[in-house]
């Protein structure tokens, strides 16, 4: 229970009006850090790195934009959790969505590639050389070279599904490697392996986890800091967690995942859309004791959240680069939290194409009138009706992403989804349609004597996705979208007063 009371206090947010004096002290830290000397009083087993940032106000227009100019993510509030690294070695839980501005240029370390090597993707096979291509109006770098420049003793890295640099297809295994530039190993959680093993926990005093997510339940980053957290406090390893944005935080909706249906694409009981950050969500993960650890492991736990500073849950975020291969643009999330039911079923979403995440589409069940056919590529190798000619219904403008994507295969921010899309959150009348779809069309080939078309093909899948074997049931059984939404009304509502204790921004009525 002790634990319980640390969180309790630790998760109130502290804020402040930025003054002269907050500057003053500001600049003391950072000398204090240079010096070696981090405050005293960071000892509390469990609390938030909030002190002296702005009052977040959630005001503005629904379709308000915010992009990687409007705010400021926890990698770079560095006077917030330098002083916690300095003299210790860290190990790093990042991929190629790591990145912070660059404010103002440091010497470069003598063992590591320039800012403008990644800048201008020169830096092959190094740590910074990743292929998902940042917006060029922007200076970035990745985490790693700005730790480095600053000093800090990274020692590991270790990256999830999709890999280090980004680049890996969906479900394809993420190996172990030496990073070619720095010498630094990189441990692979995603594979034979999705928890950090004692061996990769040898000599680390503090684990730094910094990814970008996309607020959908199954999206397996989650999942990763999960694991991270819980090898972790069984070690007597510290955890800081960098906050980002939720692209789609202005949802929660959806089951709430049941215990039965547990696994890497769903291990809390939250909903498909919950509304939170990876930050709230690693307090909520220690605060509830989901973790499978015993209570000395909480009780010696310290897991330091460095908030973002002028976040707004209600704002639209333009993520500055592709969050994983086939999730290319701010389209592709916005209907991921839907159309990823579709991989439990025999409906292609897009895998293989020129629209990931863009399309539902059937090389016999007619989805919708355009023609796009499925080949393998790097970030599908091996994707749903490869070599089939798909009739699909590519949602609305999404061709306004082709040029940018087939060019350079760079991420390509700025697209709406009030704009451009008729999906919002998780729209249920998509599923129901296309099953409706695949229903008529069998009708149809039955009386011609032809053969029938299966829509769940990996039913098992389809409810691990749901969090329950609810979900197909209803829509197998024909009911209306309005009452399957209706159905898990009740559980919302719990979960919502759950999650509050946690929230480290202010949440959306």
């Amino acid at each position: 229970m002790k634990v319980f009371g640390l969180i309790n206090t630790s998760i109130k947010v502290r804020r402040y009006t930025i003054s002269a004096f907050v500057i003053a002290l500001s600049l003391l830290t950072t000398f204090a850090f240079l010096t070696g000397c981090a405050p005293e009083n960071l000892s509390t087993h469990v609390y938030t790195s909030n002190n002296n940032s702005r009052d977040v106000k959630q005001e503005g227009l629904p379709n308000e934009y915010l992009n990687a100019d409007q705010l400021a993510v926890g990698a770079e509030r560095y006077s917030k959790y330098l002083p916690l690294l300095v003299g210790k070695r860290v190990s790093l839980v990042v991929n190629q969505s790591a990145l912070v501005k660059e404010h103002s240029y440091l010497p470069p370390s003598p063992t590591y590639s320039s800012a403008s090597e990644f800048e201008n993707g020169e830096a092959n096979n190094s740590s910074t050389a990743h292929s998902n291509s940042i917006n060029a109006n922007h200076h970035y770098q990745h985490l790693l070279d700005a730790l480095l420049r600053r000093s800090i003793n990274v020692v590991s890295i270790m990256s999830p599904e999709h890999g280090f640099r980004g680049n890996k297809g969906a479900g394809e295994k993420v190996h172990s490697d030496i990073d070619a530039k720095t010498g630094l190993p990189i441990h692979s959680l995603y594979g034979k392996t999705k928890k950090p093993t004692p061996a990769m926990l040898e000599n680390i005093d503090v684990i730094v986890f910094d990814i970008q997510d996309v607020g959908v339940r199954f999206y397996t980053y989650l999942s990763t800091l999960h694991y991270v957290m819980e090898a972790a406090f069984a070690r007597n390893i510290d955890v800081i967690v960098l906050d980002r944005p939720n692209p789609n935080g202005r949802y929660v909706d959806g089951p709430v995942l049941t215990s039965e249906y547990s696994s890497f694409i769903g291990m809390h009981p939250i909903p498909v859309l919950h509304g939170m950050t990876l930050g709230e969500l690693a307090q909520m993960i220690v605060g509830e004791r989901w973790l499978g650890i015993d209570a000395s492991s909480y009780n010696n736990a310290k897991l330091t959240v460095v908030p973002m500073e002028d976040y707004k849950r209600s704002a639209h975020y333009s993520l500055p680069v592709a969050p994983s291969p086939n999730l290319p643009n701010d389209l592709s999330i916005k209907l991921y939290p839907t159309l990823c039911f579709f991989e439990g079923t025999d409906v292609s979403i897009g895998r293989g194409t020129d629209f990931p995440f863009q399309l539902i589409g059937h090389p016999r069940v007619k989805l919708g009138e355009t023609k796009v056919p499925v080949k393998a590529n790097s970030a599908a190798p091996h994707p749903k009706h490869e070599n089939s000619m798909l009739s699909a219904h590519v949602f609305v403008n999404a061709d306004y992403t082709k040029a940018n994507f087939t060019k350079s295969q760079s991420f390509s921010p700025g697209l709406s989804i009030r704009e451009y899309s008729p999906i919002t959150g998780l729209d249920i009348t998509t599923l129901v349609n296309a099953y409706s779809r695949f229903s008529e069309y069998n009708t149809t080939v039955s009386n011609s004597d032809g053969s029938n078309e299966t829509f769940f093909t990996r039913p098992e899948f389809f409810d691990k996705l749901a969090g329950t074997d609810a979900l197909r049931i209803q829509i197998q059984a024909g009911m209306p979208p309005e009452k399957i939404r209706q159905s898990w009304q009740k559980e919302l509502v719990e979960f919502r007063e759950k999650r509050a204790a946690y929230l480290l921004y202010q949440d959306i009525e």
